[in-house]
């Protein structure tokens, strides 16, 4: 007997009509909202690449601008010395007259360079006609000179150049006599427009705009160059007070008050000069592709919602449900990779330094004697302590601290020649060698070349006796492993011979119970 169909009730069917279109409504909302997320965050990206872009552009620019500024201060530097060796006889001024003139071929970003006396008067430019005389007794830098005892570096206000009327940046430097009076000035003028030039070769769009601001304000070259742009005064606007309220680095968004146009600002000082440099790009160019893909999958997910609803979505809703999880699946899978790859490195890497940790070196000499003891080779430790590290750290502060263990430990690091070779920051300012399958006159060469190497740096430490950082070192080496041997006793004996090292005196390598061997404790 054939089994009698269900039939449902009208009320069962309005139920299953009403359950589907409330799917459906919930569906399309969902995708809509999705997309709508999606699109938004495709703009935080954008914004983001473009704070990337801004703060690379930056970069560069100030690396320009410093190598700008650099060598014609270095041309100052050696004009004041000539001037002070040589004097201003009028044979003299003839040698200087043809240098000057040598100088500013060979340097494009220059204008001119001269010198003028304790008045102002000019006794000597790069001009072709030599006998052109002025005076700079009313500008800036000379005024500026004369009552700043400074010898260094002086970037002045942007001015218009007597002899051609181009617009010119001044770097100056002060000439003092024998007595150290104000003897004078050395200038040189770099052109504005070699700046703007070079600007010019970077895209930033139709409303991007790039600026080369002193440290107190005052704006000496803009890309694009308006009319009031050169020698205006930025120092009230949100940029400077960003600039002067931070590191020197950053970036923001801010409406320009020379314009009025909104735009991603990268700013960042050089690193010898008292300016900084900003690339601004408009948020609107910035944003145009994203509003026009914005547009294209807004239309696109509207025609989606639209064929979901004619075709129905419970099908639509099995794929797209499979489609998720699978998607899903797949982000947990590399996200939990990636964590479990982050915090494996994080557990095994010194932040400070990049070296080793002392969790990984502890891993690693347990490895090392095992693998040793099974070979029959030597094992050698070396240990190594910055002197007066303490001392360091008073004299010059915990952020220089900071960076003279990251360069002792780049020295350290280098030492590590080999696969198995191992580095590691043992704690505070104590480094440690881990070097397999070497005997004693190989770890002797390798604390050697790293004692030899920081001395070469030359890093200034007044409290030290040699008044340079310097480091102490242990020796240690195990040439037969045998079960009394351990970590704790190995380490024990290369601390007990950096200690012997610096009781010694410091700045010196020590060999814990030596053997026979060539070289020198």
């Amino acid at each position: 007997m054939r089994p009698t169909p269900t039939v449902l009730t009208p009320t069962q069917n309005a139920t299953v009509a009403s359950t589907a279109i409330s799917f459906l409504l919930l569906v399309c909302i969902s995708l809509t909202s999705l997309i709508a997320w999606t699109i938004w965050e495709e703009r935080a990206d954008q914004l983001s690449e473009s704070e990337v872009t801004s703060d690379n552009m930056s970069r560069s620019l100030a690396r320009h601008a410093d190598d700008t500024f650099k060598a014609a201060d270095t041309s100052l530097l050696g004009l004041s010395e000539r001037v002070l060796v040589d004097g201003t006889s009028p044979a003299a001024l003839e040698r200087l007259h043809r240098l000057l003139m040598l100088r500013v071929k060979e340097l494009p970003q220059l204008q001119g360079l001269a010198i003028f006396d304790k008045d102002g008067l000019r006794i000597v430019n790069s001009l072709a006609n030599k006998d052109e005389y002025g005076s700079s007794a009313d500008r800036e830098y000379f005024l500026f000179h004369r009552i700043n005892s400074n010898p260094g570096p002086h970037i002045g206000t942007p001015f218009q150049a007597r002899s051609s009327g181009d617009w010119v940046i001044p770097l100056s430097r002060r000439l003092d006599s024998a007595d150290g009076q104000f003897a004078g000035v050395v200038l040189a003028t770099i052109h504005v427009k070699y700046f703007v030039s070079f600007y010019e070769t970077f895209d930033i769009g139709q409303q991007g705009a790039i600026a080369l601001i002193l440290d107190n304000g005052i704006q000496i070259a803009r890309r694009p160059l308006l009319p009031d742009s050169l020698g205006r005064n930025l120092s009230k606007g949100p940029l400077y007070a960003l600039y002067k309220h931070g590191n020197g680095n950053g970036s923001a968004m801010i409406k320009s008050t020379q314009d009025g146009v909104e735009r991603l600002n990268g700013y960042r000082r050089l690193n010898y000069y008292p300016i900084f440099v900003t690339t601004a790009l408009s948020k609107d160019e910035i944003l145009a592709s994203w509003q026009r893909l914005a547009i294209v999958r807004a239309v696109l997910t509207l025609c989606i919602v639209a064929v979901i609803a004619l075709l129905g979505m419970r099908l639509v809703r099995q794929i797209k449900m499979r489609i998720h999880a699978e998607q899903e699946a797949r982000n947990a899978r590399d996200a939990l990779q990636g964590l479990n790859a982050t915090l494996e490195k994080l557990a095994q890497q010194d932040g400070l330094t990049g070296l080793a940790n002392r969790r990984k070196f502890d891993q690693a000499i347990d490895h090392a004697l095992s693998r040793a003891k099974q070979s029959a080779m030597p094992l050698a430790m070396i240990l190594i302590d910055v002197d007066y590290f303490k001392k360091f750290n008073d004299l010059y502060g915990h952020v220089a601290g900071d960076e003279c263990l990251r360069q002792v430990a780049a020295v350290i690091k280098a030492s590590e020649k080999r696969s198995n070779d191992l580095a590691a920051r043992y704690g505070g300012e104590e480094f440690a060698v881990l070097l397999p399958d070497t005997n004693l006159d190989g770890a002797l060469i390798v604390a050697e070349s790293i004692r030899k190497a920081l001395h070469a740096l030359k890093i200034e430490h007044v409290g030290n006796t040699p008044g340079i950082v310097t480091v102490s070192a242990g020796i240690d080496v195990l040439t037969s492993i045998t079960e009394k041997d351990s970590a704790a006793s190995f380490v024990s004996a290369a601390d007990a011979a950096l200690y012997g090292a610096k009781a010694s005196g410091r700045d010196r390598i020590q060999v814990h119970h030596p053997i026979p061997a060539t070289g020198n404790t």
